[in-house]
């Protein structure tokens, strides 16, 4: 997996630019980010503070450093402010594998966007990053982010009980995976239909 520290991949797809998140995307950030519905099986509370961004961007920082993940701020090809992001974390570079995570400015739900960002990563990983298998650990009350990934050619293999101690309780986790061959024979089929 070669995340190299020094230049960072900007992914376009159709209406979309995936590019590097910086400091002076903070208020972006905040703006979606400080949304208890956005926020709701995110595993933080709801941002409060300018700080709170630039802690969140510090951390997209240090797993791009420490070649442990990366994380891609999402834009609107005409507009260029942040509305969301996507990216991989908890690389397991011997075993090939990672995890995925993603959120979207409530404004953008249901319109495609996290869809269209998410494969354009996964596509990245599997071309660039060396991934094999690619996980989404999803809390079960949280359907559209299994749907979304289920459209994408994701798998449910199992329920990981009390998986994660957030906001002062354990989450169950859904543990969904998608492989490599199973991304590309997907992704070939529909194209020649």
């Amino acid at each position: 997996m070669n995340i190299d520290s020094d230049a960072f991949p900007v992914l376009e797809t159709k209406r979309l630019v995936l590019r590097k998140i910086t400091n002076e995307d903070a208020n972006s950030i905040l703006n979606y980010l400080s949304d208890e519905e956005v926020m709701k099986h995110y595993g933080l509370e709801p941002f409060n503070s300018i700080n709170d961004a630039l802690d969140e961007i510090s951390w997209y920082q240090s797993i791009q450093k420490n070649k442990t993940g990366i994380r891609w701020g999402i834009t609107l090809k005409e507009e260029g402010i942040v509305i969301g992001s996507c990216g991989f974390h908890n690389n397991v570079s011997q075993h090939f594998r990672t995890e995925i995570g993603f959120e979207l400015s409530k404004e953008q739900w249901g319109k495609g966007i996290a869809a269209e960002a998410v494969k354009a990563i996964i596509s990245y990983g599997y071309e660039h990053m060396n991934f094999m298998r690619i996980e989404a650990l999803i809390e079960p009350p949280n359907r559209p982010s299994q749907k979304l990934v289920e459209k994408l050619g994701f798998i449910r293999e199992g329920l990981l009980r009390n998986y994660e101690f957030t906001c002062g309780k354990f989450d169950d986790l859904y543990m969904y995976s998608l492989l490599k061959q199973d991304f590309d024979k997907c992704f070939t089929h529909k194209a020649d239909e």
